[in-house]
């Protein structure tokens, strides 16, 4: 018998959502230490490659959506940049699910590389194209490199959840 938790939404959607947003709310905080500020990790998009690689649902992409909504909203950037982003990363990542079944940690961690830089590239065109200037590609690589630093948190998700539904084993 497998510890996997029943696939009740508020549980595999509803709270690690809301620990998403909490965690970009404290990283979000203006706290400099030695004249640097804390990485903001794009936390949501664990949840964007767990989700996907977990389940197909119809839930999940308005999850993503609202999350990407707020990142939008906390951080002052325009109106659907990171929900485009967030659901272009769940999108590949659904894409690839077949692949990624029965996989080792060191590849899973490397298809959420991919995943996450697919949605970095893409935010970065988006912007380029809506402000015709680049984003600092340094901020941006801090920025990457902070977020595929959280897949651990992906892989527990996936781990608590991904045997919970027989219908997708």
């Amino acid at each position: 018998m497998s510890g996997a938790r029943p696939l009740e939404p508020w549980r595999w959607l509803g709270v690690p959502m809301l620990y998403a947003l909490i965690a970009t709310l404290i990283f979000g905080i203006p706290f400099h230490a030695f004249g640097f500020q804390l990485p903001q990790p794009v936390f949501p998009m664990v949840l964007a490659f767990a989700w996907a690689v977990i389940r197909p649902s119809i839930l999940a992409p308005f999850a993503i959506l609202a999350m990407g909504l707020l990142l939008d909203l906390f951080w002052g950037g325009p109106l659907g940049l990171w929900a485009l982003c967030l659901l272009l990363a769940y999108g590949v990542a659904l894409a690839g699910r077949s692949m990624m079944a029965g996989q080792n940690l060191a590849i899973l961690w490397a298809w959420y590389a991919l995943v996450t830089g697919t949605a970095m590239v893409a935010g970065y065109l988006f912007v380029l194209l809506d402000s015709r200037s680049a984003p600092g590609l340094f901020a941006i690589a801090w920025q990457f490199l902070a977020t595929i630093v959280l897949y651990p948190f992906a892989q527990r998700l996936i781990d608590l959840f991904e045997d919970a539904d027989v219908r997708f084993r």
